[in-house]
């Protein structure tokens, strides 16, 4: 179990209950959070959701409350939204308020344009917090303190493990990597298993050995102290089958320059998102 951070009393403000808000909060709730702290701001949560919040005994309100400023707001909403729900979150910003953004491209100077200037946190999760297997990006500008990066660092790791940047504009890089990285893993057993099809397994076969292939890759990965190049390479005969797949996915041509086109067009689309 992750340790629970320490508050000094004012209320985690959540701004969004979808997936990621959903996950993050799920994520609280089962480390020691107390659901108590916890307002949930959601015009429209699913019933699952919903039923979340009031099972554990959170609140959830529909609008911004008002008459309170927030320990921590945590600010959960798609960036395309971002300039209708932000605004009146603002009286809840107060000296001692820690902004947390999981929103991509959406910069500590739009955020402030909205909420004001405050410690501000901008993460970058991905989907597999969903299922307490993530992996989070921060950056922190100046005005956040130790112990409210620490507070952050405690909310973010109940999700997976916390890696942070010293520069604001490498959490685009991040963003590329590992906030969009889930899609390219799931497009690999996309691949995998047409390329076995191809090869005259049939479709629904083709495609359980290739999600339990990345699934079970993606765990040794996780287990494994080596490095991913020693573990494929454990894999690796000299002259064998893996070696001639290998021949072409390391050519010249191979995934490595498609890989730094596709990371690289990610970046700049974050980019493109801070407007």
């Amino acid at each position: 179990m992750t340790m629970a951070p320490s508050f000094s009393g004012g209320p985690i403000v959540l701004i969004g209950a979808g997936n990621m808000g959903g996950a993050m909060l799920t994520g609280w709730l089962k480390n020691g959070v107390p659901a108590s702290s916890v307002i949930v701001v959601d015009p429209n949560p699913s019933h699952s959701m919903l039923a979340l919040i009031r099972d554990a005994g959170a609140r959830h309100e529909p609008t911004p409350p008002a008459g309170l400023q927030a320990e921590v707001l945590f600010v959960a909403v798609k960036p395309q939204v971002m300039d209708a729900v932000l605004p009146p979150f603002r009286p809840l910003v107060g000296a001692e308020t820690v902004v947390v953004s999981v929103a991509a491209g959406k910069t500590v100077a739009y955020l402030e344009s909205h909420l004001g200037e405050a410690a501000t946190v901008r993460a970058m999760p991905n989907t597999p917090a969903m299922v307490g297997r993530g992996v989070t990006g921060a950056f922190a500008n100046a005005r956040t303190t130790e112990q409210q990066r620490a507070q952050v660092q405690a909310l973010l790791r109940v999700s997976g493990p916390v890696e942070w940047v010293e520069a604001e504009h490498d959490i685009d890089a991040v963003t590329a990597v590992s906030g969009s990285g889930p899609a390219y893993v799931f497009y690999l057993v996309e691949c995998m298993a047409e390329a076995g099809r191809k090869a005259g397994l049939p479709a629904d076969l083709a495609m359980r050995l290739a999600r339990e292939t990345v699934s079970g890759a993606g765990e040794l990965l996780h287990q494994s102290t080596d490095e991913a190049s020693r573990l494929r390479e454990n894999v690796t005969s000299p002259g064998g089958t893996t070696a001639a797949a290998l021949s072409v996915l390391m050519a010249e041509d191979g995934m490595q320059p498609l890989f730094d086109k596709a990371v690289e067009a990610a970046r700049k689309r974050a980019q493109e998102l801070a407007g």
